[in-house]
């Protein structure tokens, strides 16, 4: 796996909660691992990773963002938390061109299946 596909992984790990309460839960770093995700969980993400690089390759070349911090922005980003690319020390229109390509990929969710593996939606 890259780099860009870790930081993405570790990112969706540490934002997002397991649900196991009414409050949201615990984020999944504090119960789970990488090695807890389905095996076609892992490959969307990826194949999620990869499309996105494609599709702003000039801009994170520009960026100057190390393929891990900017994998961990694009989880951020791709979900409309309260940080993200546009937050990072870019040039504006930079910041703002990384973030309209993450947004145009819909939002999504991570959740533990019933088999105890986490599964994304």
């Amino acid at each position: 796996m890259n780099a860009f596909a870790s930081g993405y992984i570790e990112c969706a790990l540490w934002a997002e909660t397991d649900n196991s309460t009414e409050s949201g839960g615990e984020p999944f770093d504090k119960n789970y691992s990488e090695d807890d995700l389905a095996p076609e969980t892992v490959r969307k993400m990826v194949e999620d990773c990869d499309r996105f690089r494609e599709a702003a390759a000039e801009e994170l070349r520009a960026s100057g963002l190390s393929d891990e911090s900017a994998g961990h922005n694009f989880w951020l980003t791709r979900n409309r938390h309260g940080t993200g690319f546009w937050a990072r020390d870019l040039p504006d229109d930079l910041g703002d061109k990384l973030t309209e390509i993450a947004e145009s990929f819909s939002e999504c969710d991570l959740y533990v299946g019933d088999d105890g593996l986490i599964y994304i939606c």
